[in-house]
């Protein structure tokens, strides 16, 4: 006599406890999956309809045994809209009885089945704390309050709301979507039912200065419009009050690239100048016993171990995490580097990051720093111009330079130009030589060498720059191939 169904019924279409409860009691029983029929609120029951409700929890102490992995597995799956995924966990709980290491099989399909599902979930997750625009509105009793619209994938809502309860606890606020709302007063949240869109704000007064906002802090120089769509897709585009922006803006990209290029360095104002000089006239840099990076990058600020010192802004120290993998040498800061303090961020660093990214190559696993530390220049009205360094100054950062790669201990050094190569090295011939060779430090490092970027924004020839470029982004792949922990995720 064939087994009768039963239908196993869910509060809301994220209930994992109301899952987590009934599937225990069900696998207790030693119910087949095929047996069961996943309903959610009162919904029609389908083939099951009017037959059993699931059994009791056994009362002879049996126990199901389950990996901590595998709660915090079906806790994201339950969220996701695919409606086989009551059962497909159910399936996963039964087989764990007989196999515990399961999660582990990668390459089954009910695991990659779950896994995938969860991944969405987390996405939707990261998505809706990332692209939700509170618009304000006038509460019912007249006081602020703030409502925003989103569209999440996936039964989400419930899950993410302790994070806007944490963010924003001191507004009064709605979350409207079209499966789930939350309502929060203050005090205390509320879930609601779906709404429209219709019942959202088109727009409030602040929308105004957030576009200004944007607008501003774009920058043109550093634009990947795949990596872009990729963490913004457009689909949310709609619900933003800075989208009716961004398509100008990525049009408008590259003249303003081109402008930035070619904006003439800046003068850093003289009390920068005379503050700088009094501190290093005050201060005489203990270069003895310096044990962690921090001490040495303090101690930095004020070298006077060659004449550079007296007329640069700032020293300009190396920047990245020192767990790197690579760590770039370049040639000194430049103009904005110099008033910015941070390495490689002028246009020659804007160039650096663009092939760096076409490389596939990641930019924040990197330490970047220069064979000297500070600007080099000659003023020329009120510009700046660069001035190469000479072997004395070269000489005398060196000793910066040796203490960078002893606490970052790279597994290779990329010379980005003559005087980087020269400053590892002490190789004084042409760079041509030594590229595309596989070069090695005295400690036994690696080396690469490859022209720095600025060489690439003074060749006057359209061609002759694009054939530069391809060989300079050849050869940051081959950083790539060698250091594959540099490749971007």
């Amino acid at each position: 006599m064939a087994q009768s169904g039963i239908v196993a019924r869910l509060d809301h279409p994220a209930d994992f406890e109301g899952w987590r409860r009934q599937a225990r009691a069900l696998a207790l029983a030693e119910v087949a999956p095929a047996r069961i029929d996943w309903q959610i609120g009162e919904e029609a029951s389908g083939l099951f309809a009017g037959l059993a409700e699931p059994p009791p929890v056994p009362a002879n102490g049996a126990e199901l045994r389950v990996p901590r992995e595998f709660v915090e597995l079906a806790q994201a799956v339950v969220c996701h809209r695919d409606s086989g995924r009551f059962d497909l966990l159910y399936r996963l709980l039964l087989r764990l009885q007989r196999e515990p290491t399961l999660l582990h099989v990668v390459t089954d399909d009910e695991v990659h089945s779950a896994r995938a599902m969860a991944k969405a979930v987390r996405r939707d997750l990261h998505k809706m704390t990332a692209f939700v625009r509170f618009r304000e509105v006038v509460g019912l009793d007249g006081g602020e309050a703030f409502v925003a619209w989103f569209e999440p994938e996936h039964h989400i809502v419930e899950r993410v709301s302790r994070f806007f309860v944490e963010r924003f606890a001191a507004m009064r606020w709605s979350i409207l979507t079209p499966l789930r709302s939350l309502h929060w007063d203050g005090t205390t949240l509320h879930l609601g039912e779906g709404a429209s869109k219709a019942d959202a704000p088109n727009d409030d007064a602040m929308e105004v200065y957030w576009r200004t906002y944007y607008a501003n802090i774009f920058n043109p120089a550093r634009l990947k419009i795949k990596a872009m769509k990729a963490e913004m897709p457009e689909k949310y585009w709609r619900n933003l009050p800075e989208a009716e922006l961004i398509a100008p803006l990525i049009a408008q990209a590259g003249r303003r690239a081109e402008k930035m290029v070619m904006k003439a360095p800046t003068l850093p104002p003289e009390r920068h100048l005379r503050q700088s000089q009094r501190q290093r006239e005050m201060l005489v840099p203990a270069t003895d016993g310096l044990s962690t990076w921090d001490e040495a990058r303090a101690s930095a600020k004020t070298c006077s171990r060659c004449d550079l010192c007296h007329n640069a802004t700032q020293t300009v120290f190396g920047e990245g995490p020192l767990t790197a993998p690579v760590m770039f040498v370049g040639e000194q800061p430049g103009d904005q580097e110099d008033l910015a303090g941070k390495p490689f961020v002028g246009p020659a660093g804007q160039v650096f990051d663009r092939v760096l990214g076409e490389a596939g190559l990641d930019r924040g696993r990197a330490y970047v720093t220069n064979a000297v530390k500070h600007f080099k220049f000659t003023l020329r009205g009120k510009r700046r111009i660069h001035e190469r360094p000479n072997a004395g100054e070269i000489s005398a950062c060196r000793f910066w330079l040796g203490l960078e790669r002893e606490f970052v201990k790279p597994q290779l050094v990329v010379a980005l130009g003559a005087t980087a190569l020269h400053a590892l090295t002490g190789h004084r011939g042409s760079l041509a030589s030594m590229r595309e060779r596989d070069l090695v430090l005295d400690d036994g490092t690696a080396l690469l060498a490859t022209v720095h970027p600025s060489y690439l924004l003074r060749l006057p020839d359209e061609e002759a720059r694009e054939r530069e470029t391809a060989r300079f982004r050849a050869d940051l792949e081959r950083v790539g191939r060698l250091v594959p922990e540099m490749k971007a995720a």
